[in-house]
């Protein structure tokens, strides 16, 4: 077995467009060539636009933090993703961005997050029940367990509900279901037209969406009733639900809400689920490490004054997200001219930022392809963060979860890893593939065993 994790093949230098887009519409990150693993920029051309992925780090800077306004998130790939997510803060642009980033991003700052740990510490304690029927040596598929884990702790802490809970088991079963029929790749994304024109999504997709936007509405339904009556829970859908705009006083209607639990649950549902996954399959793949991290865990009885003694363990679920970042590629689009790296960019040119080729850019990191948590601790590796780590996005439109997100997976990890050993004999390898999130083409399978001293 080789001493590095798994990563994606590449694809010859020159292809046509078609075999591209081919490849592209199976899996983007072995549609790309080994060159841009060490490139700054390159350009990608086709008969209907330009695009350019960017991995130099005072440009990616320009994009995500100087002049975010300047290249606003691409309709390309906002229109396959549009009938779930409808008008949520993850397509929008301009204002309509900025209003709805008022609203939500109050209900995720420091102290409220400290509001929601109880249920993200309950989901941990109930994916490890729930994982004794299953720790018997025998092979699980891993991706399955995180994805239950990972909705549970978003229904715990949106809508102070259990996955258990009939609604929500539907919206779970659902929405993986619309994960497995939706490629990230449809028409839109490279014939350019208005957002009225045909996207020729496929029957599963449509259907899928629609049951999602259903269910959601139901539980958004139930909460505004609950908040006029005056006996809503105190979670993360009321603070939301109830805080206003500070610059218009407005608040989400009904239809605004479903599309921002929507995205909720893309980003903390599918996201959070392929992190942890591709965490553990690390750690059962280096063993050592995940001694390690028991060790800790041991030491953590869910009180929120213990997360900073989890130390390691936030450095394991950091070098997953630098490994296997859940979104490998943001898609911005120029809106006027520029010149990059003295290359004239034109107007409507797409701007790719892909934290799956920085995360692993043979320039800014040592032995980019490795897997050492270690190098979280030191100068260089730290160093390397500060321009070329952004599993989050970065700047203005940084994801407003992203505390959320690093909480929940070092608590999920130590929950896991206090009771249950993790192995990798005698199972193939995962080969990692892109769809809505970086995910194993056949699943991520491993041994799970009880740890003797739990």
């Amino acid at each position: 077995m080789s001493d590095l994790p798994p990563k994606p093949p590449v694809r010859p230098e020159k292809v046509s467009l078609w075999r591209y887009m081919r490849l592209f519409r199976r899996d983007i990150l072995s549609a790309q060539p080994a060159k841009l693993y060490r490139a700054w920029m390159a350009e990608f051309r086709t008969p209907f636009f330009r695009s350019y992925l960017i991995n130099d780090p005072q440009l990616t800077k320009t994009v995500l933090k100087d002049r975010p306004d300047d290249f606003p998130k691409s309709e390309r790939i906002g229109a396959g993703l549009r009938p779930l997510l409808g008008d949520s803060v993850f397509l929008t642009n301009g204002a309509q961005w900025k209003r709805q980033r008022r609203i939500i991003d109050p209900a995720f700052e420091g102290g409220r997050l400290r509001d929601t740990f109880p249920g993200i510490v309950a989901a941990g304690r109930a994916a490890a029940a729930r994982l004794q029927s299953k720790a018997d040596g025998t092979a699980q598929e891993i991706e399955a367990i995180t994805s239950h884990a990972a909705a549970d702790v978003i229904f715990r802490t949106l809508f102070s509900i259990p996955i258990e809970d009939d609604t929500a088991q539907k919206v779970f079963t659902a929405f993986r279901d619309y994960q497995r029929s939706q490629p990230i790749l449809n028409l839109a994304a490279f014939v350019p037209g208005p957002r009225w024109m045909p996207r020729f999504f496929g029957r599963d997709t449509t259907r899928t969406a629609r049951a999602i936007r259903a269910l959601i509405t139901d539980m958004t339904q139930q909460r505004l009733a609950l908040i006029a009556a005056g006996t809503a829970p105190d979670d993360l859908a009321t603070k939301i639900m109830t805080t206003q705009d500070p610059e218009t006083g407005q608040r989400f209607d009904s239809d605004e809400m479903v599309d921002q639990v929507a995205i909720f649950f893309l980003a903390g549902h599918e996201t959070s689920a392929s992190a942890l996954a591709w965490a553990l399959y690390l750690l059962a793949r280096y063993p050592a490490w995940q001694d390690r991290l028991a060790a800790e865990a041991q030491q953590f009885t869910g009180d929120f004054s213990q997360l900073s003694a989890l130390v390691q363990t936030r450095d394991v679920f950091r070098e997953a997200l630098r490994l296997y970042p859940p979104v490998p590629m943001m898609v911005r689009e120029t809106t006027k001219p520029e010149h990059f790296r003295k290359r004239a960019i034109k107007r409507g040119a797409q701007v790719v930022l892909s934290p799956w080729h920085i995360h692993r850019h043979e320039r800014m990191w040592d032995n980019p392809d490795a897997f050492d948590p270690a190098r979280w601790q030191t100068e260089a590796g730290q160093a390397a963060a500060r321009d070329a780590y952004m599993p989050f996005s970065s700047g203005p439109r940084v994801c407003t979860g992203a505390g959320f997100a690093m909480i929940e997976g070092v608590v999920l990890l130590a929950s896991l890893l206090r009771d249950y050993r993790f192995s990798i004999e005698n199972c193939a390898a995962p080969i990692p593939v892109a769809h809505l999130t970086v995910r194993a083409r056949d699943g991520i399978w491993v041994r799970i065993a009880p740890r003797a001293n739990s």
